[in-house]
């Protein structure tokens, strides 16, 4: 029999909005307590001690604006934060400081969250949706310099990017992007070329969110609809559909895959996070507390494994900590 699905180990209350977005910071004087940031609709980013359970800090950034993207550079104290007032700004928190050292105006009135790919020490890569609807644009970081703008082809009509992810094989490699667009498609792009290479069609709906393994070459998907989209990447660099998984309610807000690349979870419109092993999509877990959407999972990178844990944050205003180890 399978065992009955756990409870949170504990649940983070105080946004006083709806969350939108969690990242860890696994770093600092403190190695048994990342730091957890979140971005919620009031605008506010919050910076969570976990060993307190409480706030550290509120950031104010985005006028009030819902903030939907939150990422660390390198140390925790380095933050950058995406909001819908189209700004990215980037934070230095060292020493107590909350206040913005620069900001990117991005003119796109979209909910595409940001990629971030450290490229070498101090440089980073930052892919974004762009003033034009079908355009993504990659910056370099910290000099904002523009590296390309990756256009589709004449009438493609791809709608919106809905979601991207800036990877690489290993440091020094050439970086790629994967899109996800309203039109179901996921593209592979080449930056140095600024050229699709393939495109594959997943969804009927628009791709909201997916997450991939370069490892294994693997990504996957997920959208409005009652599928998981798996695909894979081959040797020519072309996508394919590597499996469908159905799932018993629609709706999928985001996906993550835990960085030792056994484990994934899915946030769910049914108020449901759920958790498969990634080798063969086995369901192991349906965590269910939330009483509204949950818009965003996210696993804690720390080094010993039985220390990790997942948070997850809902409409609800609630983010629910889970402490998920498994070597399945």
């Amino acid at each position: 029999m399978a065992l009955p699905p756990p409870d949170p180990e504990f649940v983070l209350r105080g946004t006083s909005a709806a969350v939108h977005t969690l990242h860890f910071s696994c770093g600092g004087q403190e190695p048994d307590f990342p730091i957890l940031f979140s971005g919620s609709e009031n605008g506010f980013v919050h910076v969570w001690n976990l060993k307190t359970r409480r706030v550290i800090t509120a950031l104010d950034g985005h006028g009030r604006k819902s903030v939907y993207c939150v990422e660390t550079m390198d140390a925790k104290d380095r933050l950058l934060s995406q909001g819908r007032d189209q700004r990215i700004c980037l934070w230095d928190l060292a020493e107590g400081r909350t206040s913005v050292t620069d900001s990117i105006f991005t003119e796109n009135v979209g909910f595409c969250r940001c990629s971030l790919l450290k490229v070498a020490q101090g440089r980073w890569l930052m892919a974004m949706a762009a003033k034009s609807l079908e355009e993504v644009q990659v910056l370099e970081l910290p000099s904002k310099t523009s590296v390309c703008t990756l256009k589709p082809e004449m009438g493609a009509k791809l709608g919106m990017p809905m979601c991207l992810k800036l990877w690489q094989l290993d440091s020094g490699s050439q970086p790629w992007l994967l899109a996800g667009y309203e039109d179901g498609s996921v593209i592979l792009w080449n930056l140095s070329m600024g050229k699709a290479l393939s495109q594959l069609v997943c969804h009927q709906e628009p791709v909201m969110s997916l997450d991939f393994d370069s490892e294994k070459a693997k990504g996957i998907s997920g959208s409005s609809e009652k599928v998981l989209s798996i695909w894979s990447l081959n040797e020519q660099q072309n996508l394919q559909v590597h499996k469908i998984h159905k799932l018993v309610n629609s709706g999928i807000s985001d996906i993550t895959i835990r960085s030792d690349k056994k484990i994934l979870a899915t946030a769910g419109w049914d108020h449901r996070v759920r958790i498969f092993g990634w080798k063969k999509m086995k369901p192991l877990a349906v965590l269910d507390y939330h009483t509204a959407t949950v818009h965003c999972v996210s696993f804690s990178d720390h080094r010993n494994p039985s220390e990790r844990v997942l948070a997850a944050g809902s409409k609800d205003h609630r983010i629910s900590i889970w402490s998920i180890y498994t070597e399945t």
